[in-house]
Formats: structure tokens, sequence, C-alpha cells
């Protein structure tokens, strides 16, 4: 996923100074709202929910309008379908089983230990930091959001200084629903988002790319402060032999055109059957082309974000031209910074379109003799943040799931899986570590805290010194008898 970087030691300058200290200010507080009060209950914490939703629901047009402000276009349905309703169906699905996350959770006891009781009780970590990036900056700000406020924590939101216009709007709106000792938003450039992965903070999530999610690990350890961070990479989609070229060209190109590609669980590149290829990359265009008839003017096709990232694209297209590829495309509109889909058939292995996340409307195709070969190629390259498989066949699709690693998988479709609330959403290796969304966003940002419970007597008290005869049976019964009798 691509954002601005970090630098490690920034230089002084002028102007920051004033918004630093308002971030200081409000670690502050939200640090002393913890001390205060450490756990919110259920009641508080449906009430933060709801005010989520609420702003969310009526606000809808002034945000869609924002975040089309800060792209020089971005669909409005795109953002409804890919932001506001996955935003929505999120908040929905934590409030309806929020009571049932905070329970205490029975475990087994040990029989020596008698009737004694275990559980793990949930609690709020405390002030949780969040890092969100340009591309979908509402639903990367406020998914968390609602994930660290269901756990019971305060929150300190860093958005993206590339999307201003949103930025402004999401600080105004939180300002006017939410008290700054429970959620804030800290505005500013990088310097500011330097100074903000350092805060004391009792958590950290940061969504960006895998460079700066380097440094942000490294600023991080200096208070020790756990990371989640949501990287992104090259996620491939396998079209296994059994596939049809046509199907598979409906189920990919859509997720590779929305946003303008700019998507981190966007279809990188495609590995497809040597026989298929051309077939497909033909079918992949057309598909575009019946999604959008034109580019130019069309406000349903988001532009580039911006000229930086516009020209990295241009540029890596033509390194693969040059590098012998075979490029097929839906055309281009440089002054609105809209690119039509760029099908690349058989790019240099070592070209920038292989090496480094799109993140734009350029789609690879590299041919495979047999699944063994594509898997391999997978297997050979970063772990992806998410994968594809498109096939009916039972053993190509169990010889995917087994022998590759990668954050998360959608079979026969594409980007579905991070959808879902009922199932963990993250990266492995380079292309990120830990997981929220639901359930497993209300862990993310919870301490599991063990309890274990005495009851009518202690067991160690029979252990006890002087050792002598019933600690070197409770050994023999507990243990092994050798280690009894060597006693």
């Amino acid at each position: 996923m691509s954002t601005t970087p970090i630098r490690p030691d920034p230089p002084p300058q002028e102007g920051r100074g004033e918004a630093l200290v308002e971030m200081h200010r409000l670690y502050e507080v939200q640090r002393r709202a913890c001390a205060s009060s450490p756990a919110p209950d259920l009641r508080a914490r449906l009430r933060s929910l709801a005010s989520l939703a609420q702003t969310i629901d009526e606000n809808s047009p002034a945000i869609a309008k924002a975040i089309s402000e800060d792209f020089g276009n971005r669909s409005v349905h795109e953002t409804y379908l890919l932001e506001l309703v996955p935003l929505q169906n999120a908040i929905r699905h934590a409030t309806r089983n929020l009571a049932r996350w905070m329970r205490p959770e029975r475990r087994r006891v040990p029989w020596v230990f008698g009737v004694n009781a275990s559980w793990v009780q949930y609690q709020p970590l405390g002030v949780v930091g969040i890092v969100s990036p340009w591309n979908y900056p509402l639903s990367l700000s406020l998914i968390p959001t609602l994930d660290a406020l269901a756990a019971g924590n305060r929150v300190l939101l860093k958005p993206s200084e590339l999307t201003p216009a949103f930025s402004r709007l999401l600080q105004r709106l939180l300002a006017e629903r939410f008290a700054e000792e429970e959620l804030a938003v800290v505005l500013g450039g990088v310097d500011v988002a330097e100074q903000f992965i350092r805060l004391p903070l009792d958590h950290l999530l940061f969504t960006g790319s895998t460079a700066v999610g380097r440094q942000v690990m490294a600023a991080a350890a200096e208070h020790l402060t756990p990371v989640t961070l949501e990287l992104g990479g090259k996620s491939p989609v396998v079209i296994c032999p059994d596939y049809d070229v046509h199907a598979a060209a409906r189920d990919i190109t859509f997720p590779k055109l929305a946003n303008a590609g700019q998507t981190c669980v966007a279809p990188d590149y495609a590995l497809a059957p040597t026989a298929k290829t051309r077939a497909l990359s033909e079918a992949v265009i057309a598909e575009a082309r019946r999604l959008f008839p034109s580019i130019s003017s069309n406000s349903s096709y988001t532009s580039i974000l911006n000229d930086r990232h516009y020209h990295r694209l241009r540029n890596a297209l033509d390194e693969a031209r040059a590098g012998g590829a075979e490029i097929l495309s839906c055309g281009d509109e440089p002054a609105a910074r809209r690119m039509g889909l760029a099908v690349v058939l058989n790019p240099p292995l070592d070209c920038a379109l292989m090496r480094d996340e799109i993140f734009g409307p350029v789609l690879p195709i590299v041919s495979y003799e047999t699944l063994d070969e594509a898997i391999a190629f997978i297997r050979q390259r970063d772990k992806p943040l998410a994968l594809y498989c498109l096939t009916h066949d039972l053993g190509y699709r169990e010889a995917v799931l087994d022998r590759t690693i990668s954050g998360g998988v959608t079979i026969n479709g594409a980007f579905l899986h991070q959808a879902q609330e009922n199932i963990p959403f993250g990266g492995v290796g380079r292309s990120g570590i830990g997981a929220y969304h639901g359930e497993a966003g209300f862990r993310r940002f919870s301490h599991a805290r063990s309890v274990h419970q005495v009851r009518l007597f202690n067991v160690v008290n029979l252990a006890a010194p002087p050792y002598g005869r019933v600690a070197r049976r409770m050994i023999r019964v507990l243990g092994s008898r050798r280690a009894a009798d060597s006693c």
C-alpha cells in the first residue's frame, strides 16, 4: 500500500510546533482519562458505536464530496459501496455482538486443582494510536477506530495528509460527537506522523507501505509499543486450468479497477495457463470496456491520487514495454489523471511492475505451464496480503491453499474476504503483522487477562516445604515416577 515515507530524523520546520503541541496535549488528555476510567462499561461503548454510526449516516454526502475533492475525482458510488457500506456493516456487527465479546470466557481447570475456576477477561489496552492511509480514507480510519472503541480504548487518529479535505472534515465531525478524551483526530504532515508513531501508546495500528511499516515498527520499539501493521504487497490471482477465461475476466476486472486499482487487496498480477493467456488478456480488456465504455470525463471512474503516482505508473509501463512486454490498454486521460486499464502480457520479471506493489489500474499476466510452476512462482516471493484462486476443481483449490501462505484468500472472486466481519483481516510476513475486523478487532485492541480463583483449599499448600512424602507423591501423580524416586 503506497503512502508518504517517514524520515527517521526530521529537521526542525517552521509552523509544525503548534500541531505537535496539540498532539501531545490530546495524548495527555486521553492518558488521564484512562487512569480515571480504565474500562468503560457495555452501555458506554454502545453509545460510542451509535455516535459513530450517526455521524456517518448524517454526513455521507459531505464525506463523499471531500474524498472526491482530494482525489480530483472519486466515484461517489465507490465511496458508498467500498467505504460507507462496509463501515456501517462493521458498526452493526460490533453492536450486535459486543456484549458476548465482553463476557469473561471460562476455561477448564485441571483436576488436581479441585473446584478452582479459571477464566479470561478482556480489558482495554488504554490509548490506541491509528495511522490511516489515503486510498480508503474513511474505512481505513474508522473500522479500526470502532474496533478500538468497542474494546473500551481511547483513540488518537492520524489520517493521511494526502487527503486534506477529508481529514479536516473528519476532525470536525468527530469533535462534534465525541469528547476529546475518548476520540480525537490529529492533523499534520509527515513531520507530525513521525512524532505520532513515537508516542508511548498502548497499541499502534499503521496501514501503509511495507517500507514505511519498518520505520513505524522501529519507532514503536522505543517504548515497546505493540503494533498492528496492515501493509500490502503483490497479491496474485491464480487462474487454474479448468476455469473459463471469460468468467475469470469478470471476477478480476472490477476488483482491479475499483478505486482505479488503488486498493491494497486489489489483484496485483495474474498467473494463467500459457494456452489461455492471450484469450484472458483480451477478455479482461473487453470487460473493462464494458464496465467503463469511456474514462474521459466519466464521473464513475476514479482518478489517480496525484501526479507523482500517475507518473510512477506511466514510467513502470514504459519500462515493461521497453523490456519486450506487450501492452493492451483502454486509454488514458492525463489531464484528469484517469488511467484506463492496461494489461501487460509476460512482463520482464525484474521490472518495476513485478518488483513493487502496482497500486493502480495495471494488470500483468504471467504464463505458466503447470499449476506447480504457478505455486512455485508465488512461494519464491514475499507472502502477499491477499491471494485469489479461480477454480471449480477441489484438487487445484487444495493445492493452492495448502502450498501457499497469504494474509487472506478469496476463492472464485476477489477481495471479498476482507468484507467478512466473522473472519480476521490482516497480512503475514512483509504484508503485515496482526489482524482485525469484528471479534478479531475487539481482541486485537484488548488485553486477555488470565484469572484463576482458589476455592475451598489451596493445593499449593500441600506441596509446600518442608518437602517430604506429600511432595513426592504429587510429583509421582502429576509428573513422573522416576522424578519422584530421585527426590
